[in-house]
């Protein structure tokens, strides 16, 4: 499965480079090395070998079929063409820890709202390695990254896009499950807001009901197909983010009564480490990011990261995001939980 990461802040911006590239373990290098504490510990089988197989399966050791990165500007708000800020795109099918074009941006670059993901492409038709399958996938002011799979894409991908609305359909420009559910998403944000939603900010509440019915039209589909076919139905994993550079919506989800989706983590306390203003470091104790410290600790503005994989050593930092749990955090950076309703 793939690698994401998200950073959220109204006040605080981040340097990418921070929170991207240096640390031991940022994102730029979990392409083949994993660090999940509290995994076994959250959601155990009985049978602890067991654990470790789900662990293996969907948290795969190695994220080699290209990169993306989301960054929100308010360069064209600036410049009274658009309202709010705005998603700038990178992505590329080199390796992130050799690909100086990345490390040159994120050297430069400084944004309150940050997608990065590392894919891992599913087998299938659908799964091809080119620039158009990696995520993050924008529509409008709003980014959408997943990690996962939808079990039987294949099959149902036809009658998934017949459920998508005309603008939305024409809005993908690859073959992956993934960039087909956020165009549901948005087909369902269009139904519950208007045309061309996706260029507006909504209340959470409804985001997070429009990304329940994309995952519980592709079940409903699977199940259809599937009878149709005589067969067993598979679980799917959506672990999902959606941003629309000042709120956040991340989902962790697998429709199984005993398997566990790929692992996601939150932290509103590691962004301190991974900002070189600020004391303290991301890998070790007794040492700090920067030359000098230009704030305090205290004077870090309010932040949220989810991601895969936590990024900064420190593992009281991050809590494992629960089963089918939902998290949102609006303008007011209040962390909000709540479970996915979706029949399973």
């Amino acid at each position: 499965m793939c690698r994401w990461f998200a950073y959220l802040s109204t006040t605080e911006p981040c340097l990418l480079e921070d929170v991207l590239i240096l640390p031991d373990h940022a994102i730029a290098k979990q392409v083949h090395d994993r660090f999940l504490p509290y995994l076994f510990h959250y959601e155990p089988d009985e049978d602890g070998r067991a654990t470790r197989r789900e662990m293996s399966l969907r948290n795969s050791p190695y994220n080699l079929d290209g990169l993306g990165v989301v960054w929100y500007s308010t360069a064209r708000a600036e410049f009274g063409e658009r309202a709010g800020p705005r998603p700038v795109s990178y992505k590329a099918l080199r390796q992130p820890q050799a690909d100086p074009v990345l490390h040159s941006l994120c050297a430069g670059t400084a944004a309150r709202a940050v997608f990065a993901h590392i894919r891992a492409a599913s087998p299938g038709p659908g799964g091809a390695v080119a620039e158009g399958n990696c995520h993050p996938f924008a529509f409008g002011r709003h980014a959408l990254m997943h990690n996962g799979a939808l079990a039987h894409y294949p099959r149902i991908a036809r009658a998934l896009a017949l459920e998508m609305s005309a603008p939305a359909h024409g809005m993908v420009r690859g073959t992956t499950d993934s960039e087909a559910l956020a165009a549901l998403v948005f087909t369902y944000l269009e139904e519950a807001a208007g045309p061309r939603a996706w260029e507006g900010r909504h209340p959470l509440g409804e985001v997070k009901r429009c990304v329940e019915r994309a995952i519980g039209t592709v079940l409903r589909l699977q199940r259809e197909e599937m009878a149709r076919m005589g067969e067993e139905v598979e679980a799917s994993s959506v672990n999902v983010a959606v941003t629309d550079g000042e709120q956040l919506l991340a989902v962790r989800f697998r429709n199984h009564a005993t398997e566990h989706p790929p692992s996601l983590y939150l932290s509103t306390r590691a962004g301190v480490a991974l900002n070189r203003k600020f004391p303290g470091h991301p890998d070790r104790a007794g040492v700090d990011n920067g030359v000098r410290n230009l704030k305090t600790e205290e004077e870090h503005g309010r932040h949220i990261i989810v991601a895969s994989e936590p990024t900064t050593y420190k593992e009281e930092d991050w809590e494992l995001i629960g089963k089918n749990e939902c998290v949102m955090v609006g303008q007011d950076m209040v962390v909000r939980s709540a479970p996915v309703e979706v029949e399973v």
